[in-house]
């Protein structure tokens, strides 16, 4: 028997249209490309959406369309998700970090038909556009007078929906249709596409929105940090709206400067964004003898959250949370919510727990198993290969015909975890980054968050280097902070005396820059290209030559995990 409910389609304008009856005062603040803020309405945002659906309804936009947009988080780049979206379409948003190379099969393999663009990234539409038969059209996203700047005759945005009527008639469709795309970062190969229906991004959005969740509530001012390339801004485009809440964007500015004057001026209760921005960000308050304002919560994300991010920002009042995903999970998994009397337990309990990924959101499933697919124990201590599966889980990849998934059903992250008993899991490494010594595997995770508690670094990468006895052992990879003195000598004694001996590092090598890709994340595949060819220290190093091996293995308090990865 079937429930006799209605069945109207979860769709993306549900969320515009609750938000333009609701909330229709509320504010969106955005520092555009030129360097000055623009401010409006919810309301006004709506007339300007209706606008731009006309006007790609003029341009002959059907449904199914991809619509590629490369740009900062700002308003325009916020009216194409919704009108894009609404008219059955696909907004396609490309990463600029990606390299030309990159950029241009996003577009091409996406099929992006036309292409919106802020100024900064002119110069890389414009050169790979020409090259892209199937690409009809491109749009600056700025104004007649900025656009005239541009070789040739580029048509922009803002005279695109001139005089173009204010008010649209949304049509309703599958929910299973397809609304926007974001492509992989590619460090692994070339990029690939996750394909979002409305329904996923729905119910991602109000998943999103509980308290044991992003918790972010109609009375916050959100500041995304995190690019609208990225996920989708973690999904804050839409969460936002939902519930009312001031939005601020920050277009280019992701500068400590920038971001604290925006923080400072609309009063940011709640900011998102990677571990590089708020340490950034976290430096300049610092070095200038600033605060926070308003601000409430962090919620970090794309990469571990580091114990000197968490003791930083509660210096001056703020609390960190910590959200874990995918881009093939639109993106949230798991966020680290605070339950009652977590701010109560002893501080090294609380920042063993607050250092985890967290509890998984409603309706994701997750599973740490063996090589062989087998569930092993939510313990806290064995860990393997992380699997989720949820209704805003990929299935598939864009364009490829074989399913993403494992035969039962199951995503695999490519992440290796172990699950606490309470439901809190924690990432240990990525498979591809997990060092092994002596048959142990060691955590570059754990490593890294050590390292940068050290006031002279600011940046902190562990990869393993060859070991004619133990296979590999800890390089670790510092950038010095800002008119620090390093001392790698230091650095290594002070990182080896909070590792367990399994994990102390056998040598400390300084870069003038960690590279970070288009993400923010580490890329260690460069690192290891860099350091190719490069010997450990033959007559220093964490461990004990000759001591037996089962006595350094022991120190991890592992079990399972010795031939997990053997296929990788």
């Amino acid at each position: 028997m079937q429930g006799l409910m209605m069945n109207d389609p979860l769709l993306v304008t549900g969320i515009l249209k609750h938000a333009l009856r609701n909330h229709a005062d509320q504010e969106i603040v955005t520092r555009l490309v030129e360097g000055s803020i623009h401010r409006y309405t919810y309301a006004e945002f709506g007339r300007r959406v209706a606008k731009l659906a006309h006007a790609l309804t003029r341009m002959g936009v059907k449904p199914g369309d991809r619509v590629g947009v490369m740009g900062w988080n700002t308003h325009r780049q916020l009216e194409l998700y919704y009108a894009v979206a609404g008219l059955g379409a696909v907004c396609h948003t490309i990463n600029p970090k990606l390299g030309p190379q990159n950029a241009g099969f996003v577009m091409g393999h996406g099929g992006d038909r036309f292409v919106f663009f802020d100024m900064t990234f002119a110069p890389l539409v414009l050169g790979i556009a020409p090259y892209l038969p199937m690409v009809e059209g491109v749009v600056a996203m700025t104004t007649a007078e900025e656009a005239a700047k541009l070789p040739g005759e580029v048509p922009d945005y803002e005279t695109l929906i001139a005089g173009e009527d204010d008010v649209f008639d949304w049509p309703s469709f599958d929910e299973n249709t397809a609304c926007a795309l974001c492509y992989t970062s590619g460090t692994t190969g070339q990029p690939k596409g996750v394909l979002y229906s409305h329904r996923a991004l729905v119910l991602h959005t109000f998943a999103s929105l509980l308290p044991t969740s992003i918790g972010a509530a109609a009375d916050d001012v959100i500041l995304p940090v995190v690019p609208m390339f990225h996920v989708n801004a973690w999904g804050i485009p839409y969460s936002a709206l939902l519930v009312g809440m001031k939005l601020v964007l920050p277009g280019p500015g992701m500068d400590g400067a920038s971001l604290h004057e925006l923080i400072a001026k609309e009063r940011v209760t709640y900011a998102v964004g990677v571990p590089t921005v708020w340490l950034n960000l976290l430096a300049y308050v610092n070095e200038n003898g600033l605060d926070f304002g308003a601000l409430k919560y962090t919620l970090v994300g794309g990469a571990a959250l580091s114990r000197k991010i968490i003791e930083g920002y509660e210096a001056y009042g703020v609390r960190t949370r910590q959200g874990w995903g995918m881009t093939e999970m639109s993106p949230i998994g798991t966020t680290n919510y605070e339950e009652e009397g977590f701010h109560d337990l002893p501080t090294e309990e609380r920042m063993k727990r607050q250092l985890r990924q967290g509890k998984a959101l409603p309706f994701v499933d997750m599973r740490v198993v063996d090589e062989a697919g087998s569930p092993l124990p939510w313990d806290g201590e064995t860990d393997g290969n992380l699997h989720v599966r949820g209704p805003w889980v990929v299935e598939r990849y864009y364009r490829e015909d074989e399913t993403a998934t494992t035969e039962d059903g199951w995503f695999d992250t490519g992440d290796v975890a172990v699950i606490h008993p309470d439901g809190r899991m924690q990432i240990t490494d990525r498979a591809k980054d997990v060092i092994k010594s002596g048959g142990e595997w060691i955590s570059t995770i754990e490593i890294e968050d050590v390292a940068l508690r050290h006031p002279s670094v600011c940046q902190a990468a562990a990869i393993g280097m060859p070991h004619p006895k133990w296979q590999e052992r800890p390089l670790l990879i510092v950038q010095a902070a800002p008119g620090a003195e390093m001392d790698t000598a230091a650095v290594k004694a002070f990182v080896n005396e909070k590792l367990p001996r399994i994990s102390r590092v056998d040598d400390v090598q300084v870069v003038d820059e960690i590279p970070l890709g288009a993400t923010g994340k580490v890329l260690k595949t460069e690192l290891r290209k860099r350091f190719e060819g490069y010997v450990l220290p033959e007559d220093e190093g964490a461990l004990d030559r000759d001591a037996p091996l089962e006595s350094v293995a022991g120190d991890t308090k592992k079990k399972g995990i010795t031939d997990l990865f053997r296929r990788r």
